[in-house]
């Protein structure tokens, strides 16, 4: 039935995505031309951090928000915060768990959803990953203590998850892509939330998770405008730091967001809007995240928008196979994390995400860290495979293998935050 279901989606997907063919020859890459980062229609040529922090950068961000990820609607909210538990010994003792509920409410109702925060069984505060992750905290780590989600959660019969729900035979499914050992052996804490309790990862109308919460009189999905899954599950990363905040065990100061693939695009787009993140971490993010769109290699514009409609805001969609007319483009995302820390891995099996692409994004956004006289990446030339390049407040690397995270890339995300924590 697995492999019926694989066919399936595999005809569906050549057949009516058909006019969106991959490109994988990098002689055929369009010629482009990149938008400048510190040249601005309004306010002309940018040679100030201060003329970049209030002219362009805002302006910037601006685009991004209405043009692709969607903006937050105006709509007041409130937070509460409620500790489950805390101070579960996990690991055999090396290890801490707590558990917080988060609700955000509207006028129109509430929302709660879990962070599962994991900090070494030492004194802190702690240097800390936020994450944001697939299936379930409890897919994270094989321990009974972590609460089960009761989200909608993507059926996969490889980890026990069958009508939409999480099971106790799904725990610790997905531990090969979270070397918590480790990370916790490093003197680090880790800090997860499950996307699906903010947003199911479907085209539904934009009817379940936080949406709803967030509409005005009258209203049934996000004006043109206003957010897709993206920007809501990147809401849900910044409102758990609202709570990390507070939290003695973690050092405020020293937070690094991280995703993967989709949640890739998600941590960037978090950690562009909210400036407590300290480090900015991408994992084969892709198109959409940190591959230049003008590229047009591997996933395209008109691709996603056509296969994932509910990721980012509909103005996207005037954009599909038309990345030219982009007034923005990936490099400029990523220089708005300037000056703080910035990471950005690829895989070299993962043609789909553009390793290639991923690296000129970090490349070309060094004008404006630049700008602020930190060192970064300042060579054209891309790393080679398993060379991990790290300069001052940017880091870069594509290692061997496919998409996926490993703990090779925890080792390089663990040994840059050293760089640039301490």
């Amino acid at each position: 039935m697995k492999y019926l279901t694989l066919t399936l989606l595999l005809f569906l997907t050549l057949s009516t995505f058909g006019q969106f063919q991959p490109n994988y020859d990098e002689s055929k890459i369009p010629d482009y031309e990149l938008p400048e980062l510190l040249l601005s229609e309004k306010h002309g040529k940018i040679k100030s951090v201060k003329a970049w922090e209030t002219k362009r950068r805002p302006e910037i961000l601006e685009l991004f928000a209405d043009q692709m990820y969607g903006k937050v609607p105006d709509v007041p909210y409130s937070l509460d915060f409620k500790v489950k538990q805390k101070g579960v010994s996990i690991l055999s003792g090396k290890a801490l768990l707590k558990e917080v509920e988060i609700t955000i409410s509207t006028v129109n109702g509430a929302l709660p959803f879990t962070l599962m925060i994991i900090t070494p069984n030492s004194a802190g505060p702690h240097s800390c990953f936020m994450t944001i992750n697939f299936y379930g905290n409890h897919t994270l780590l094989d321990a009974k203590n972590i609460s089960l989600t009761n989200s909608w959660v993507r059926n996969n019969e490889e980890f026990n998850i069958t009508n939409n729900k999480a099971t106790e035979a799904s725990r610790g499914a997905r531990s090969y892509r979270w070397d918590i050992d480790a990370i916790v052996s490093r003197g680090y804490a880790l800090a997860s939330i499950y996307y699906g309790d903010l947003d199911p990862d479907y085209d539904d109308g934009f009817q379940d998770g936080l949406h709803p919460l967030f509409y005005g009189q009258g209203q049934s999905k996000p004006k043109p405008e206003e957010w897709g899954s993206i920007g809501v599950w990147a809401f849900g990363m910044s409102r758990s730091m609202d709570y990390l905040v507070t939290d003695p065990l973690i050092d405020a100061r020293k937070v690094a967001v991280m995703g993967h693939s989709r949640l890739g695009k998600t941590s960037l787009w978090a950690g562009v809007n909210d400036q407590r993140f300290a480090l900015v971490i991408s994992n084969d993010s892709g198109c959409g995240g940190a591959a230049l769109s003008r590229r047009a290699f591997g996933e395209t514009v008109g691709r996603i928008n056509t296969s994932f409609p509910h990721w980012f805001n509909d103005n996207f969609t005037q954009y599909n196979e038309n990345e030219s007319a982009l007034p923005i483009d990936q490099h400029m995302l990523l220089a708005l994390v300037a000056p703080r820390a910035l990471y950005v891995a690829s895989a070299e099996d993962d043609r789909w995400a553009d390793p290639k692409g991923e690296f000129l994004s970090t490349y070309h956004a060094n004008p404006v860290y630049k700008l602020y006289g930190e060192q970064c990446i300042d060579d054209p030339q891309m790393p080679a495979v398993d060379q991990p390049k790290m300069v001052g407040k940017t880091g870069y690397h594509v290692r061997s293998g496919g998409h996926n995270v490993t703990d090779y890339d925890w080792e390089q995300y663990m040994n840059f935050a050293d760089q640039v924590f301490n």
